[in-house]
């Protein structure tokens, strides 16, 4: 079933994109939800007209993401953690949250939600690297320091 996506889906797609999905995925969950409308004649004509009417403004976006990249690639990131006695291992682990919140002390305004820590978890001090998905086609994988407080 084609739907348009009203809104970001992870693993299905981007806002205002036109996608197939199973038909009771659709009726069940996206539709009722309120994430996405069926892709009727009617339905499209408008989300095209809205596509058309949008594209200057998302050009605009996709270049500041752009810039935000590249200052983000050369950035020097670092998340400070409580260590334990031996100094190398960290209570708790590192997650999407603190390193946002890193992020947004440098002055770069990124959601948590579009930040994916790559590997296993963070329970140490080092170096590790994410990938944010700023912009649906701008990501950036960047380097970060886990750090002792």
């Amino acid at each position: 079933m084609d739907i348009i996506l009203k809104e970001d889906i992870e693993n299905i797609g981007f806002r205002d994109e036109l996608v197939t999905v199973k038909p009771g995925f659709a009726r069940n969950f996206l539709i009722p939800q309120g994430k996405a409308m069926a892709a009727t004649s009617s339905n499209k004509k408008v989300w095209e007209e809205n596509l058309r009417q949008r594209s200057h403004k998302e050009e605009k976006v996709r270049e500041v993401a752009s810039k935000t990249a590249k200052a983000l690639e050369s950035a020097n990131i670092q998340v400070g953690a409580k260590v334990g006695e031996a100094g190398k291992k960290i209570f708790g682990s590192v997650n999407n949250i603190q390193i946002a919140d890193s992020i947004t002390a440098m002055g770069h305004n990124v959601d948590k939600k579009n930040i994916k820590i790559l590997g296993s978890q963070i329970k140490e001090v080092g170096t590790y690297q994410a990938e944010i998905r700023l912009h649906k086609d701008v990501s950036v994988t960047i380097d970060f320091e886990v750090i002792a407080e």
